[in-house]
């Protein structure tokens, strides 16, 4: 993607964004990282100066903003000690205000001149002869400057500068004086945003976005990120197209061969099935039922649950036949409870990418599409999201479940929340009906793009062995609308568990 050597570059030490600006900024250039307060430029900031310290390199902050004792508290706060690591410089020492010969100063007095405060800067920048240089922040330069022209004059021979001494600069702006100003823009050789996000409910959510990189390809659009203990991580969108893997297409079994039977041998590895139904129809009982066949065949398996606790989750599927702790336990399969009012898209698909790459994963259940909607109410595109995620296992060559529950439980009520079944590679429908005086279920597959299936509907039973599947249902009419109407001689239903306490009922079939 780049005709910039990767050596060439100064890596910024911010996992992802590294990725993303595919290997970090060109040497010897000036760059503007630029958002409002508490997005995390501090943070990207000392990240890059110490990268450059790991690699052997010099580094200087000069700070108009902030003093010295703050930004070595932000560094602690990470776990960061910077001791001598780089040079702080503060333009303005707070010590001088105390000094009556020092009365003015950059940003207390109107008197000092822009040119002093440029001055002392070059000055810092001699003595220490950095590789690289923050220059936090450009608010009050521009506030200094009092007009655009001095302003961008300003900002023009601090460029030119720089780039005589061969230094790689950042610098940041808060946005508090002008947020409008694209000054900077213009002269920069690159631009990152960052921005905050305060959905109605949930924790913040913090995404940038590469505005500019001139003579540089980088991957565009706005890429999720948040601020954890040891700095800033960023989660560059993903491009499923960028991950093709070459692997054997053989179908996978379920190991119930009525299931098998009705998926025309069961489903292709690397395919996505789409498992559709009202509540406690079954939809996470079936796709544990894969799961656990996964684990019998020596592949791993991953559980991504939003809706339940995993407490109760193990518990009910135990007492179905899957017993999931002792696959967790013995490392086969990964369970990963998600909390649904923390995460962001591309959080979620770097968890979902973690364990497919460095696991080796070839199972991934989504339980469910519900819960991946609700976490992320406000978020746009979230179809898009998920189209990529599951062009992106495909292509691993992962086998992906994905629950939806319908709105409603029978007749024409039955709706979903959103449409995705064009995105899937099989869909199968999980119903209710009324026949004989009980409520029943039924199951059938409507699509499958990767080979035939049968085109039946056959009921199921949830009981303590598990799911039970009985023969296709030939004498009826109207199970998918819930009331049907049976027409046969001889009644093909499956017979009743002994004993009604045997009988799992539907908030027990997931």
């Amino acid at each position: 993607m780049s005709g910039i050597a990767e050596h060439n570059k100064a890596r910024l030490g911010v996992a992802g964004l590294d990725n993303i600006l595919v290997g970090g900024l060109a040497r010897g250039h000036l760059y503007l990282l630029e958002g409002s307060p508490g997005t995390g430029k501090t943070t990207v900031a000392l990240q890059f100066l110490l990268e450059g310290a790991e690699r052997g390199e010099k580094g200087l902050y000069v700070t108009l903003s902030e003093t010295e004792d703050e930004l070595r508290l932000t560094a602690r706060s990470h776990g960061w000690e910077i001791d001598d690591r780089f040079e702080i410089f503060e333009l303005v020492p707070p010590e001088s205000l105390l000094d009556s010969e020092q009365q003015q100063s950059l940003i207390y007095s109107s008197d000092l001149e822009l040119g002093e405060a440029t001055k002392a800067m070059f000055e810092a920048v001699e003595r220490a002869k950095p590789d690289r240089i923050v220059l936090d922040s450009l608010s009050e330069i521009r506030l200094l400057a009092q007009s655009s022209l001095r302003y961008r004059r300003q900002i023009l021979l601090l460029k030119h500068y720089f780039a005589r001494n061969g230094a790689t600069v950042l610098m940041l702006d808060d946005l508090t004086s002008d947020a409008n100003d694209k000054t900077v823009h213009s002269v920069a050789h690159g631009v990152i945003r960052l921005e905050e996000l305060a959905p109605t409910y949930g924790a913040d959510r913090r995404r940038l976005r590469v505005l500019k990189y001139r003579g540089q390809a980088y991957r565009g659009g706005y890429h999720d990120f948040t601020i954890k203990h040891g700095g800033v991580v960023v989660f560059p969108r993903l491009v499923a197209s960028e991950h093709r893997t070459d692997f054997d297409r053989s179908p996978l079994t379920s190991e119930i061969p009525e299931l098998d039977a009705l998926l025309g041998g069961g489903i292709q590895r690397g395919s996505s099935m789409l498992l559709l139904g009202p509540a406690g129809s079954g939809k996470s009982l079936l796709a544990l039922h894969f799961a656990r066949a996964a684990v019998a065949r020596g592949e791993k398996a991953a559980l991504f649950v939003f809706d339940e606790e995993l407490g109760l989750l193990f518990q009910r599927a135990k007492a179905m036949g899957v017993d999931l702790e002792a696959m967790r336990d013995s490392g086969d399969l990964l369970v990963d409870q998600v909390d649904a009012a923390e995460l962001s898209p591309g959080e979620f698909a770097h968890r979902v990418r973690r364990h497919v790459d460095t696991a080796q994963v070839k199972t991934v259940i989504i339980d469910s599409l519900n819960g991946y909607q609700a976490a992320m109410p406000e978020e746009n595109s979230l179809l898009l999201h998920m189209h990529e995620l599951l062009q992106y296992l495909n292509r691993q060559g992962t086998t992906t479940f994905v629950t939806v529950a319908q709105h409603g439980l029978v007749g024409d009520s039955m709706q979903s929340p959103v449409d995705i079944t064009y995105l899937a590679d099989s869909v199968m429908l999980l119903r209710y009906f009324e026949a004989a005086g009980r409520v029943r279920r039924a199951m059938s597959v409507i699509k499958k793009r990767t080979g035939m299936h049968e085109d039946t509907i056959r009921e199921y039973r949830i009981g303590r062995t598990g799911i039970a599947i009985g023969a296709p249902l030939r004498d009826f009419h109207g199970v998918l609308r819930g009331i049907p109407t049976y027409t046969g001689d001889s009644g093909p239903l499956l017979e009743s568990e002994e004993g009604a306490r045997s009988d799992i009922q539907g908030e027990r079939g997931g």
